[in-house]
């Protein structure tokens, strides 16, 4: 409805010029239409007027006089009102909301998908958590908020890539070699001082109770050997875990991309050349340096230490590098909110590179509070000193867990009650949600108990659909493919779950009022074909988070 408004203020402006001299030169895309916070101001309202003050060098009023006049008689329009000091009012006839109703049926499963994104390559990089134990509630936020923010991206048309980035290269996975090398000789009954920096965790036993069985007591290798052969068992099982993990959460990936793979392939000096060629690095005391200040960072950052040593940084920049080398036109990655400080440095990098700073964009993913019935609550058992994703997933069920890491910006904290997540009642808000798309389909089985069919298109007379309260689902279910595409541009897939919420309470309300199955035949025909188009976005807006739509609660 918005962008047939906007073709029809678009024409009226090209009357308007051959007339009144008004500029022709603004498209569509540039006549902004919000949605007024108070109803009695009508559907849509746009400042047009008042940006074409200027230009125009007339008083906004006049110009929005003359729009009006020019728009008087469109077929889209009940009322065209001017407000304040030129903003132009709309509302929209009926007939025009109930178009929508149409398009839902039409589209079905497809509706709310668009081709915005023009199949602009985007790959999405998130949990890649260290292989070095199971994945804890504060993953889960991070796994859920990327593979939504890709699902959005792919509903609004890019092309998608999901991606897990393993640090196996690192001294946290020689920490782990060690680690298990450690509780294996205590299992064979040597008595060990366990060094603090260790991995302390009962699965760091388990762990060395299957490397036991599957490779021996590995008395015979030289230490370094045994803590290798140990280093890669463990991560190897552990990424069995988080895989297992993820796939119980709903979560997969289309690639795997190993950190050491980096060394083997000699990408890391690669690309680090490659920033010399550039003469974005530099050497100083034996240690080559990036020269971030020169873009935005407020110190320049050591890639190879003067001891030859290469830091983190260095392999962060060469995967980066070799993300846009891959061919994707824009790579956002979803990081825990204690690498704020990594953000400035990585779009320096690629600043320096030529990328516009938007080409990386960084999602922070604050804490998770666990609570049980309102009071703090910690319930690991099995992982030391952190609640594992799996624990919470095993309590509450997949879609409570998704759904509450989603219920707010994911840069601020999170508060998860664990008892409410599990009522089956209107407080929980997943269940809320969830139990209107299953009224609906208690609504069918009554209706095909009562020999009434569901109904076609071309079957429903809408004047039957006379209340306020029909009208504003309507413009609600007409808001869906807006809300998608918002949600995919701001990386901001919580969007979805407020307009979930929205849609439930509008349609739980009218529920609660008003009987579908009502004696006039053709009344009952078209608020079938109402709450069945609202059944069809429920299910595409949960679908499309991961959500089940379930047809019995």
């Amino acid at each position: 409805m918005k962008e047939q408004l906007r073709l029809a203020i678009r024409a009226a402006l090209d009357q308007c010029y051959s007339e009144e001299s008004l500029n022709s030169g603004v498209s569509p895309d540039e006549i902004q239409l919000e949605i007024p916070k108070n109803p009695d101001h009508g559907d849509f309202s746009t400042n047009l007027a008042m940006t074409l003050a200027k230009p125009e060098r007339k008083a906004p009023r006049k110009i929005a006089e003359v729009l009006v006049a020019a728009l008087q008689g469109t077929p889209l329009c009940d009322k065209i009102e001017i407000a304040g000091p030129g903003f132009i009012n709309f509302r929209l006839t009926a007939a025009c909301w109930y178009e929508v109703l149409g398009q839902i049926s039409t589209q079905g499963a497809n509706y709310g998908r668009s081709q915005v994104g023009e199949g602009t390559k985007v790959q999405v990089e998130f949990v890649s958590a260290n292989p070095t134990g199971p994945l804890h509630i504060g993953h889960g936020r991070g796994a859920v908020v990327g593979d939504a923010v890709a699902s959005v991206l792919q509903a609004a048309g890019f092309d998608v890539q999901r991606e897990y980035y393993v640090n196996d290269a690192g001294n946290q996975v020689q920490t782990l070699g060690r680690s298990i090398l450690l509780r294996l000789r205590e299992l064979q009954g040597e008595v060990i001082e366990f060094p603090e920096d260790g991995y302390q965790a009962p699965y760091v036993v388990d762990l060395a109770t299957k490397l036991q069985t599957e490779h021996g007591d590995l008395k015979e290798m030289i230490e370094n050997e045994a803590i290798e052969l140990c280093s890669r068992f463990g991560v190897k099982e552990v990424l069995e875990w988080i895989e297992e993990d993820l796939k119980t959460f709903g979560i997969t990936f289309d690639n795997w991309y190993s950190e050491k793979s980096l060394y083997d392939r000699d990408m890391v000096d690669q690309e680090l050349a490659k920033l010399e060629e550039k003469g974005l690095s530099f050497k100083e005391d034996d240690a080559l340096w990036l020269r971030t200040t020169e873009f935005g960072d407020d110190k320049d950052r050591v890639l190879i230490k003067s001891d030859g040593s290469y830091t983190y940084f260095a392999s962060d920049v060469a995967y980066h590098m070799e993300k846009f080398d891959r061919g994707f036109n824009r790579v956002i990655d979803v990081w825990g909110a204690d690498h704020h400080g990594y953000i400035p440095r990585m779009k320096a990098m690629l600043t320096g590179l030529g990328h516009p700073p938007e080409d990386l964009e960084v999602l922070l993913i604050q804490m998770v509070n666990l609570l049980r019935d309102g009071k703090p609550f910690i319930m690991g058992k099995r992982s030391g000193n952190f609640v594992t994703l799996k624990e919470v997933i095993e309590e509450v069920g997949r879609d409570a867990c998704r759904f509450y890491f989603l219920m707010r910006r994911c840069d601020s904290q999170l508060d998860f009650d664990l008892e409410l997540a599990k009522q089956q009642s209107s407080d929980n808000p997943v269940y809320y949600v969830q139990y209107a798309h299953a009224r609906v389909c208690s609504i069918n089985n009554n209706a095909a108990k009562s020999g009434v069919a569901l109904p076609k298109l071309e079957d429903i007379d809408f004047s039957h659909l006379e209340l306020a309260e029909e009208l504003a689902l309507v413009k609600q279910l007409a808001r869906f493919p807006e809300t998608v595409v918002s949600a995919a541009l701001s990386y901001e897939p919580h969007r979805v779950i407020f307009y979930l919420q929205e849609l439930a309470a509008q349609f739980h309300s009218y529920y609660n009022r008003y009987r579908v199955l009502v004696d006039d035949h053709a009344t009952t025909q078209a608020r079938l074909y109402l709450v069945n188009s609202v059944r069809t976005v429920l299910e595409n807006a949960l679908q499309l988070l991961g959500l089940s739509a379930p047809e019995q609660m």
